[in-house]
């Protein structure tokens, strides 16, 4: 079979039990990770690879790469942003263009008028250790004409995965036996060595680097070899560094077979009694729909949220449906909830935060500004 009829689409048999592997089942590091969505999806390699390769070519699926736990290695926070709605689309073209801190970046409007509702930008933002994830904000507000903008790192995190085709065909309350575990978000420290099997770790892979031996041009790119990437790599995994090796499909816009994989991408907020967060993220997060579960503190602006999560799908009732699922269960669980609110999506993009300490400074300088103004003033100077 030619590279021009491989299916791309998703409703592809073969294509979706890879994908149910492939977007969010290969959690940590793994020295094959394509033998291991082969193994999984019952798929066989040079067929897995075939497909991915072709996939990613046609732009089903927009981006290979093993994912980082970045609330680890770099100062995070989920930011709003209140912007005149005249150039509301202008700064979302500068988050998503011009700013490698800006992961995420999307439009969204409420469920209820409330006065978060003001803050129609939202974006992922991450700045390298030892620089100031506040001054950064208070460059972009000024480069976009922000009037007001919100913080909101996570204190601790329940869930983190995509897995669209996955999650297509869930029941409202469908959930884990148990609830969510809360990771901790305190961010470490690496080593040279560290930051140099990372970065190669973390790099996109295009379709011709898809193959069976796939980490050892990663090895070589990084100066090491081959056995010392795969001691540092799983060094890294098990200090809970790394997230999972994936393939990301488009979130909302259109497939270029003309398919979508998700329509509508819902932030629920809940805000519950202080020393309930922890029993509220994992009740939320055990429910299969959530693909990220954080507990943030939204502070007066949002009633004070401080349990915030994300769901995705192609009915926007079926969404509402989980989610009055999920109340439920809250309610079953003991867990009040004082305060509940929708935003939904619109116009969204992603990349990966940029959190190199190397690429930071080069950006910096890069855009007119001293590097040394960015620091966090609450840590030592010097090469993180």
């Amino acid at each position: 079979m030619t590279a021009s009829t491989v299916p791309v689409s998703i409703a592809d048999p073969v294509n979706q039990a890879i994908l149910a592997v492939s977007e969010d089942r290969v959690h940590g590091f793994k020295r094959d990770p394509l033998g291991e969505i082969a193994s999984r999806s019952g798929v066989p390699l040079p067929v897995v690879i075939d497909r991915i390769r072709a996939m990613l070519e046609a732009g089903t699926i927009r981006r290979v790469r093993q994912t980082l736990m970045s609330t680890k290695l770099a100062e995070g926070a989920l930011a709003a942003w209140e912007i005149p709605e005249d150039r509301l689309h202008a700064a979302f073209d500068f988050m998503f263009q011009e700013d490698p801190s800006s992961g995420h970046v999307v439009v969204r409007t409420t469920e209820l008028a409330t006065p978060g509702s003001r803050y129609r930008l939202w974006t992922t933002l991450k700045v390298p250790q030892g620089y100031s994830i506040e001054s950064h904000a208070r460059y972009l507000a000024g480069r976009v004409g922000a009037s007001h903008f919100r913080l909101m790192p996570a204190r601790k995190l329940f869930v983190l995965g995509v897995g669209h085709t996955r999650r297509r065909t869930l029941a409202p309350g469908s959930r884990a036996d148990v609830p969510a575990d809360a990771v901790d978000t305190q961010t470490m420290t690496l080593s040279e060595l560290d930051w140099r099997v990372l970065t190669a770790l973390k790099r996109e892979f295009e379709p011709h680097e898809l193959v069976e031996d796939i980490w050892a041009p990663r090895a070589a790119e990084a100066g090491v070899p081959l056995d010392s990437f795969f001691a540092a790599a799983e060094s890294l995994d098990a200090r809970g560094l790394l997230g999972r090796f994936s393939t990301f499909l488009e979130h909302v816009k259109a497939l270029a077979t003309g398919e979508r994989v998700t329509r509508y991408n819902a932030l629920f907020h809940w805000a519950v009694p202080p020393g309930k967060e922890l029993a509220a993220g994992g009740e939320v997060g055990r429910h299969d729909i959530m693909t990220h579960a954080y507990w943030r503190e939204g502070g007066a602006e949002f009633n004070n949220v401080n349990v915030m999560g994300v769901a995705h799908g192609t009915d926007k009732q079926l969404l509402l449906d989980h989610k009055a699922a999920i109340d439920a269960h809250l309610a079953e669980a003991g867990v009040e909830v004082r305060y509940t609110n929708v935003f939904w999506g619109g116009r969204s993009e992603i990349k990966p935060s940029e959190i190199s300490p190397i690429a930071y400074r080069e950006w910096c300088v890069g855009n007119g500004i001293d590097p040394e103004t960015m620091r966090d003033p609450a840590q030592p100077k010097g090469d993180q």
